[in-house]
């Protein structure tokens, strides 16, 4: 399987259960949704093709030896996010192509966490988090935000930095918007 780091496990520092997915579940009660203050996924804004002009040249796009800015660290925006100061949309964006953390058991697949008021996946925006809410020795591996979408079981939310400053926690309901979005976006 893609993506796991071979580090050494001496178990689970947090005092959760923990079960692989697939386990039965129970429909979801109501869950944590947005962060307060957010609204869910909008539609996309609607695609628009550049017009050509037949009386004005392209201008060539100036070069140098700046390149433009980085993209910010999945961190950055999860601060940004939980304090308002970012959209869903850009959060999103970012969250799609980042590297996330997720804590590894003994069998393949995502540990959910069955303790909470419905079946969450921990996860994490760097090793750093990772390790304060696992343990120094904690087994991993690393998949994108878009891979998360894609394989993370239905009827399951997922926490992003559970002992982070600045976690959030999205219900199954809001992890379908999300979902949902993305396919607006890539699919019209």
């Amino acid at each position: 399987m893609y993506g796991y780091d071979q580090s050494a496990y001496t178990g689970h520092a947090g005092p959760t259960t923990q079960q692989p997915y697939g386990v039965p579940q129970q429909p979801p009660p109501p869950g944590y949704g947005p962060h307060p203050g957010q609204q869910g996924y909008p539609e996309p804004p609607p695609q628009v093709q550049p017009q050509a002009s037949s009386h004005h040249a392209a201008q060539p796009q100036p070069t140098g030896p700046s390149s433009p800015p980085a993209p910010p660290s999945l961190t950055d925006a999860l601060r940004a996010y939980t304090s308002g100061a970012t959209s869903t949309e850009e959060f999103h964006d970012v969250f799609l192509s980042s590297k996330i953390y997720c804590p590894r058991g003994e069998n393949p697949g995502f540990l959910a966490l069955h303790n909470t008021q419905q079946p969450v996946i921990p996860l994490f925006t760097s090793l750093k988090e990772l390790r304060r809410y696992a343990g120094k020795d904690s087994r991993y591996f690393t998949v994108t935000g878009g891979e998360v979408l894609d394989l993370l079981p239905s009827g399951y939310g997922f926490a992003l930095d559970m002992e982070g400053e600045h976690r959030i926690v999205l219900d199954a309901r809001a992890v379908e918007e999300m979902v949902d979005y993305t396919m607006r976006r890539m699919y019209g």
